[in-house]
């Protein structure tokens, strides 16, 4: 436990950053898995809008360092041959 008034306010800080970043990691996982439902479906005009918008979420994540670039590149990299590969 803290000792010292700095000390208490750290550990504060940190568990309402904590927080945030929790939050900021689940709207991550739920774009993830939009596309990934979207290409499960089918419809690739669908899952072409899904995966555009989830670009801008993974990159705006990525430059918070809430998840590290070369993840963020991955993640985008495999949703997008999910897309491509779908039939037409």
């Amino acid at each position: 436990m803290a000792n010292t008034a700095q000390a208490e306010k750290r550990a504060r800080q940190a568990q309402a950053q904590r927080a945030h970043n929790m939050s900021l990691r689940s709207t991550l996982r739920t774009a993830v898995k939009k596309v990934r439902k979207a290409v499960a479906e089918g419809n690739k005009t669908a899952a072409q809008a899904v995966f555009q918008a989830s670009i801008s979420t993974i990159d705006s994540i990525a430059d918070k360092k809430i998840i590290h670039k070369n993840t963020a590149s991955r993640t985008k990299s495999r949703l997008s041959a999910a897309v491509k590969g779908m039939a037409a």
